[in-house]
């Protein structure tokens, strides 16, 4: 274990880490929805959305990366919410 850097800061960098390899192996949107999905259930992370943006605060991760997989994100909640919108209207 490096000097100064303490067991559970450790875990949350490989956490991290992981994270973000996860991100970059996604290569369709419906990956990244599942890894959406996929980071709800399983971790205290919080949505991806706030986690990408995070690793754009500290330039974990290139903004063109940050962007495409934001925008995969804020599509997919606009449709849900279309979709939401139609079947209240259609009521």
């Amino acid at each position: 274990m490096r000097a100064g850097v303490t067991l559970p800061a450790m875990m949350i960098n490989r956490m991290r880490e992981a994270i973000v390899d996860q991100l970059r192996s996604c290569s369709t949107p419906e990956q990244l929805l599942a890894l959406d999905e996929q980071i709800r259930v399983e971790t205290d992370a919080g949505p991806l959305y706030r986690v990408i943006c995070n690793f754009l605060r500290d330039r974990t991760v290139a903004p063109v990366e940050a962007a495409r997989w934001l925008n995969t994100l804020m599509d997919h909640r606009e449709k849900q919410l279309d979709d939401c919108l139609n079947l209240h209207c259609q009521l």
